[in-house]
């Protein structure tokens, strides 16, 4: 099959169209239906126990911490949660699977409704269509690296939380699909609902996928992709499988409902099984389990919890502090952000200094150690220092790499390393001095009508003080010396 090349390849004349079921690990440390720890990376079938094992006689009792998370999760997409939800048996075989049927939730979900708003690339702003919420077990895992030619089973995952969140068909090029993702993960996370780790299966995607002729009101036949890692490659796998069916229907040949895998190291899908519907998987209400009821007293508390949620702290960044759209959104991108330029504001920095200072210099440490080394009253300590002319913007940028790996205060490093800025106007003029002398011709041409040359003599000055003079200082004397 052919392997993806770009997510903006032509697609000749076809319309795609996407929805997307997404599974979230809700943030619990037990599991959906007993008390086994849902910690990641334990060694294999530590985590186990009869009624995760699908033993004879033992019971599930519903997690309601599992519960009120996934409520969370439905208030903060906008959705309407039901105050009477079904739990169901889905039905069928595989080897991860120990009970031969997952518990989760059929025709009476959790709730049902919302929207998520995103960026699409080709479209701007616009809302996607959450169909459903709903809560269910996760299954095992089959480890196929464990045992040479043969297949192991770590059932660690069987029973842990999930909720799954499901689109309506409203996405149209594997482009918005991710940023879509990216859109849904932030909210969740803003919510604490799930960490939304795809590298610990916190979150996982299947994507489904068809094409149809613009205006054909009518949806293509779909097919369903599974075994997608990252966002990126949920991007990758949707333009391969979008270039597949393609070809097929412009070679004459049918598109056939299956399930996909996607290889990430070749870039292509290939067939699994035929696509299942819902009558093949048998659903009917547990009868271990009596349905879910919720007061409307407990959804009010749950929405009345939700945080200030992305959209709102953008709003909030841009008229409480007059940020700009860019900056405000990467702030607003992550919870901890906003926490830390707030602290920074509070701490007596100007706003737009201290988000210039958040995505020039703090984000690159914090996204590789997801810790910040320097704290907001030393970062508001050292914008103050630009702000009234001690250090200049260049030696403030020396100083905060010292502060990564020092406790020491900003006015300490700065005159450590001889950084403080020289305001002495005798210093200044001998040095403006010393480089007038260096520049004979330049002073002729400046005194000639050159007036553009005051930024090259500044730049020199600067260069000759190893960057210690105070710029705003060094320009009146240069005027001075310079005159005819």
């Amino acid at each position: 099959m052919t392997p993806a090349t770009s997510a903006t390849c032509a697609t000749g004349g076809w319309e795609t169209v996407i929805g997307l079921e997404v599974h979230v690990q809700l943030r619990t440390r037990s599991k959906m239906f007993c008390g086994c720890p849902t910690s990641f990376g334990d060694p294999p079938n530590t985590n186990v126990c009869p009624v995760c094992l699908g033993l004879p006689g033992a019971l599930p009792v519903p997690n309601a911490e599992a519960i009120r998370l996934a409520v969370r999760g439905a208030l903060a997409l906008g959705g309407t949660v039901h105050e009477t939800s079904v739990f169901a048996r889905k039905n069928y075989f595989y080897p991860d699977l120990p009970k031969g049927y997952q518990i989760s939730q059929f025709d009476r979900p959790l709730s049902t409704g919302g929207a998520v708003w995103f960026q699409s690339p080709e479209r701007g702003r616009m809302p996607v269509s959450i169909t459903r919420l709903h809560v269910e077990e996760d299954a095992g895992k089959s480890l196929h690296d464990r045992i040479p030619g043969k297949t192991a089973v770590d059932l660690n995952r069987a029973g842990v939380p999930l909720a799954e969140i499901v689109s309506g068909p409203d996405l149209r090029s594997p482009a918005e699909a991710r940023e879509y993702l990216k859109a849904l993960r932030q909210l969740l996370v803003y919510a604490g609902v799930s960490e939304c780790s795809m590298e610990q299966g916190s979150l996982r995607v299947d994507a489904n996928i068809s094409i149809r002729r613009p205006g054909d009101p009518k949806l293509g036949v779909k097919a369903e992709v599974k075994n997608m890692n990252s966002f990126a490659n949920v991007e990758r796998a949707l333009v391969a499988e979008r270039e597949r069916q393609v070809g097929l229907l412009e070679s004459g040949r049918r598109v056939q409902q299956v399930t996909l895998l996607f290889n990430a190291a070749t870039g292509e899908v290939r067939p699994l099984r035929s696509k299942e519907e819902s009558h093949d998987y048998r659903y009917f209400p547990d009868p271990d389990l009596p349905p879910l009821v919720l007061d409307a007293a407990f959804i009010a508390e749950q929405q009345a919890a939700l945080p200030e949620l992305p959209d709102a702290v953008r709003a909030r960044l841009v008229a409480q502090h007059g940020l700009p759209d860019y900056h405000a959104g990467v702030v607003a991108s992550e919870r901890p952000l906003v926490e830390y330029f707030e602290a920074t504001v509070s701490a007596g920095a100007e706003p737009k200094a201290a988000a210039d200072w958040l995505l020039e210099s703090v984000l690159t440490p914090w996204n590789e150690s997801g810790r910040f080394a320097v704290e907001p009253a030393r970062l508001a300590t050292l914008i103050g220092m630009v702000r009234s002319g001690a250090v200049s913007r260049q030696a403030a940028k020396a100083i905060f790499g010292e502060m990564l790996g020092s406790a020491d205060a900003p006015v300490a490093i700065a005159a450590r390393l001889g950084l403080v800025q020289v305001r002495d106007a005798g210093t200044l003029t001998g040095w403006v001095e010393e480089v007038l002398a260096a520049h004979p011709d330049e002073v002729a041409r400046y005194r000639g009508g050159e007036q553009k040359l005051m930024g090259f003599f500044v730049g020199q000055v600067m260069k000759k003080s190893a960057g210690k003079a105070d710029p705003k200082g060094v320009q009146p004397v240069l005027a001075e010396k310079l005159k005819p």
